[in-house]
């Protein structure tokens, strides 16, 4: 039970999960997020906090923020074709799955229809909105989207998004080093953009609803 505390409390400080996994356990987590239907993971906040991290040679963690980025990338364009082969194999079963503690056929839903709306450009607008970005790929399997077509969306929004909030962390670090002093706010900040862009889809739709 100590054990199971320790781990929930990490997964709300990425400076102390980052600091239990260390170099080799953040590409396994972006994998975990984007591969096995985990959307609770921090993927974004995980990045940044890595860039910042990755600034202070003297800091806590040793991390090489281009190898990091490096293999990140993998992982994400790894998980992502994971989610892709899933969803292509479960097809439509996915979608009358009863709800459990790590799935909530809601959110797949919720995936669906932002890939109904945008098309192919979902997997790399996906990419940097939570939740969404677990079940795009899926979305994407279960549509018989080409893998053409996936791989190449896939392979943008993947590295697009590893490299991006790596080295916002990181050079606003080395820019601003206050920012490495307030950590939690920086994560807050990011968090706070991330999750902007379904919740105002979510307050035209009500809007539209009302109308």
């Amino acid at each position: 039970m100590h054990s199971l505390t320790d781990l929930l409390h990490a997964l709300r400080d990425p400076s102390a999960l980052i600091s239990a996994v260390g170099m080799i356990g953040i590409p396994v987590i972006i994998f975990i997020e984007t591969g096995l239907l985990f959307p609770m993971l921090p993927g974004d906040s995980l990045l940044v906090t890595a860039g910042l991290l990755a600034s202070q040679p003297d800091g806590p963690v040793k991390l090489n923020v281009w190898v990091l980025a490096v293999c990140c990338s993998i992982a994400a364009i790894l998980g992502n074709t994971s989610g892709y082969f899933i969803g292509n194999r479960a097809g439509r079963a996915l979608f009358t799955r009863e709800d459990s503690r790590f799935f909530k056929r809601a959110q797949l839903i919720r995936a669906h229809e932002f890939y109904e709306k945008h098309g192919g450009k979902t997997i790399i607008m996906a990419q940097f909105m939570p939740i969404v970005r677990t079940f795009a790929p899926v979305v994407a399997g279960a549509a018989d989207m080409s893998y053409t077509t996936f791989i190449t969306f896939n392979i943008v929004g993947a590295v697009g998004w590893i490299w991006s909030m790596l080295l916002l962390g990181y050079f606003l670090a080395r820019q601003f080093p206050v920012v490495g002093n307030h950590i939690e706010g920086l994560v807050a900040v990011v968090i706070l953009l991330s999750i902007s862009p379904p919740i105002v889809t979510w307050l035209r739709s009500r809007g539209t609803k009302r109308a």
